[in-house]
């Protein structure tokens, strides 16, 4: 006999309580766990890929983790060094290009940069208040990447988490099903199965489609010799899981920094315009509906809110799990609304049907 309603009811708030309290006590120590079970997931598809061409699960655990690692130590040493240094280069330089900017402006429009208008007062503070804040978010950056992604964390906890869970993943997704309260395990496996078709279409298909635009970007803006080239196509692809905004604020940014160094030659100019337009076209046309798909289920609002709210509560770790989390929200609150339009609550009595006796006298 299965449990009243409200028992079911106070054991799952139960659970989401103490959901919330773990990742508000643990946030810190849960962020290696946190990692390793995203990337397991994520490279849990190539492990299977690589167990149905004969390798055992050992050795596919085995291959994907060389290969990560040699990925993350070339990664390491070759780009991160000099992203960091292009990102330090472009806030040193914001003064200079609002002072440009200004002097552009006022050879332009001389009536609206005089000294005590409130144009000419903003410019002047612009690239300042860039320049210091800037400075003050890499530096807290940097630290708390220091204090919490610590060297044991990247170099050894972390790999040895994902190389374990990747290697026990389908055992502790069997464990996991054993566990499910049996009147309810068939609707809790179809949640989980939307929420994983879900989280697959975005983490994975959108993950790879910003690696590949930020590649793209970064790639072709180093080639026409744009600076900070590389700082502007990381930016762009990291966003770029917000339909058009990633290509929006990267190409404003770009096309900004090409007027400064190629004025008066718009040869270039228009080729970085190029350069996000197509970006644009390979994005719609051709990444996202290949690797995404057409309909994911997460709105672009519900992200920004998930991300703002999880980052706001939990910090860094709240950052890593909003995107599931909101997903999974998204899912069971679409299956109860499925069970709402299905129910008296919503239908009402004429949504019931007519006794079997009143539909003979009817044709009667």
């Amino acid at each position: 006999m299965a449990l009243p309603v409200r028992d079911q009811l106070r054991y799952w708030t139960i659970a989401t309580i103490a959901f919330v309290a773990v990742m508000w006590f643990l946030g810190d120590v849960l962020l290696p766990f946190v990692l390793g079970g995203a990337i397991a997931y994520c490279l849990d598809p190539v492990a299977d890929r690589l167990e149905r061409i004969g390798l055992s699960r050992t050795m596919a655990t085995v291959v994907i983790t060389i290969a990560a690692l040699i990925l993350f130590v070339v990664g390491g040493l070759l780009v991160v060094p000099t992203l960091a240094q292009q990102a330090a280069d472009l806030f040193a330089l914001a003064p200079e290009l609002a002072r440009q900017l200004q002097a552009w402006v006022n050879e332009q429009f001389p009536q609206i940069m005089d000294e005590s208008s409130t144009i000419r007062r903003s410019l002047d503070s612009l690239g300042a208040t860039i320049q210091a804040k800037g400075g003050e978010f890499l530096n807290g950056v940097l630290t708390s990447a220091l204090s919490l992604l610590n060297i044991v964390v990247l170099i050894v906890l972390v790999p040895v988490v994902t190389f374990y869970l990747l290697l026990d993943w389908d055992n502790m997704v069997a464990k996991i099903d054993d566990l499910l309260p049996r009147d309810h395990a068939p609707a809790i496996r179809q949640i989980a199965s939307d929420i994983d078709a879900t989280l697959a279409a975005f983490i994975r298909g959108q993950g790879t489609v910003c690696v590949i635009l930020g590649v793209y970007y970064a790639t072709l803006l180093a080639i026409v010799g744009l600076q900070f080239g590389l700082v502007v196509g990381a930016v762009a692809g990291l966003i770029s899981f917000i339909p058009y905004v990633g290509a929006l604020v990267g190409g404003v940014l770009a096309i900004g920094l090409a007027l400064f160094q190629f004025w008066g030659d718009w040869i270039w100019i228009l080729a970085v315009w190029a350069i996000f337009q197509s970006g644009q076209f390979l994005e719609g046309n051709i990444l996202t509906p290949k690797l995404v798909g057409s309909s994911v289920g997460l709105h672009p609002v519900w992200l920004i809110f998930a991300l703002s709210v999880f980052g706001a509560l939990f910090g860094f770790v709240g950052l890593l799990v909003a995107v599931p989390v909101a997903a999974a929200i998204g899912v069971v609150a679409r299956f109860f609304i499925e069970q709402y339009r299905e129910g008296l609550l919503y239908k009402g009595l004429s949504g019931r049907e007519p006794p079997a006796e009143l539909e003979v006298e009817d044709e009667a």
